[in-house]
């Protein structure tokens, strides 16, 4: 179901890129390093969109639909974070550092509705899907991010532009996100789907100073 493997980030976004490249997702994990993200695809592919040709589709219970270029959520107002990538089965990522647009803000110029309750977030792979309740999304921490580690984020990394959820395991932070459905009751995304918790908080033991009180 997953095709999965092991690309080093603590080179820089440039070695990242040629090691994806040029090794593939199998034998990133082979390198030397400390911290390290694991690269999950379901579709065992990445999705290869070049930043002119990139769009983010807002729909659903707004009063503008919008369609944003990357050029458009570059010049909305920026928020760069330096916080951990936990992923749900055991490895983490500390001190990553991300750049882009708040999701709520993304929402307040599409001018979401205020029956809606709901997100259902869509990728450019054509399969993997996410949610999130409305007042997840509005949290300062949920950003639309196009940038991690310095650069722009990497095909292999969910680039142009991918969900970053910080208080949540990584499932939760789309790759190459496409589309944002603004719904009454959201439906369960992709992995929730196939077992995976909904509400994807990041665990007590993993010492997030961030995570919301219970």
């Amino acid at each position: 179901m997953v095709g999965a493997g092991v690309v080093g980030v603590v080179f820089g976004s440039k070695v990242q890129k040629a090691v994806g490249s040029a090794l593939g997702s199998g034998l990133g994990g082979l390198l030397p390093g400390g911290d390290r993200f694991r690269i999950y695809t379901i579709t065992d592919s990445f999705p290869d969109i070049s930043d002119s040709q990139y769009r983010l589709r807002v729909t659903g219970l707004v009063d503008r639909p919008t369609t944003f270029t990357l050029g458009d959520l570059m010049a909305m107002p920026r928020t760069a974070l330096v916080k951990d990538f936990q992923c749900v089965t055991g490895w983490r990522v500390p001190d990553v550092h991300w750049e882009g647009v708040k999701l709520s803000d993304v929402l307040a110029a599409a001018g979401a509705r205020s029956n809606a309750e709901g997100l259902e977030f869509g990728s450019y792979d054509g399969l993997d899907t996410e949610s999130l309740t409305l007042d997840q999304a509005r949290r300062p921490d949920v950003i639309v991010a196009y940038r991690m580690l310095g650069a722009p984020i990497t095909t292999e990394h969910g680039g142009p532009v991918r969900l970053y959820v910080a208080p949540m395991y990584g499932y939760k932070s789309l790759k190459w996100l496409s589309t944002i459905n603004v719904v009454e009751n959201a439906a369960p995304g992709y992995w929730e789907q196939n077992g995976y918790s909904t509400d994807a908080w990041v665990g007590s033991s993993n010492d997030r100073s961030d995570r919301p009180i219970d």
